[in-house]
């Protein structure tokens, strides 16, 4: 059995052995690497292109807000999926205590046992309901999965709604009335 102190003692050596092999690499490649030092080689590189400009520009808001509106929008959206695997196996809990209800013989001792097995998969071990009980109570728990999804798409819907009145969708907007008695030179009429 492994003593606190042998533990801490190889947690050490594991740390130990991590530095080590980093600072080796990089000794190795400072001592092997050549050394030819040019100004092409000094340029800043992006994307193949030559720099133009200042690499200090200000970005456009705009690539914010998009970025914005994706994280909150595909965050509500992962809901989706573990709501989507409860509602799966609530259905499947109602359509074995249906079929379980209406079986007869053999038949009825198989779904019996696949019943008793999907409450045990979900932790409801109760053997003392019945088949009739199981499929009510699987089936009003689906209906109301479906409520709560619907309310969760409606909050979504709303949110959608309001972000697209207030134009945040629109990639271009119009600037003429952002600020009074200031045209844009793109919506200005040309004098001839």
């Amino acid at each position: 059995m492994a003593t606190p102190s042998s533990i801490a003692a190889y947690l050490v050596l594991f740390a130990a052995a991590a530095v080590l092999f980093v600072l080796v690499n990089l000794t190795l490649g400072r001592l092997l690497r050549p050394k030819n030092p040019s100004v092409e080689k000094g340029e800043i590189y992006e994307c193949g292109e030559p720099v133009i400009g200042s690499s200090f520009v200000q970005f456009d808001i705009r690539f914010y807000v998009v970025a914005l509106l994706f994280i909150v929008f595909d965050v509500e959206v992962a809901f989706f999926f573990p709501w989507a695997v409860v509602f799966g196996k609530a259905t499947h809990l109602t359509a074995t205590a249906d079929a379980a209800v209406h079986a007869e013989g053999p038949a009825a001792e198989v779904l019996n046992q696949a019943l008793a097995a999907q409450l045990n998969e979900l932790g409801m071990s109760d053997a003392a309901a019945s088949a009739g009980d199981i499929a009510v109570a699987a089936q009003s728990l689906s209906w109301a999965l479906c409520a709560e999804i619907f309310v969760f798409f409606a909050v979504l819907m709303v949110g959608f709604a309001y972000v697209w009145s207030r134009g945040d969708l629109n990639w271009v907007r119009t600037t003429v009335n952002a600020a009074p008695g200031r045209q844009d030179n793109a919506a200005a009429p040309q004098a001839a």
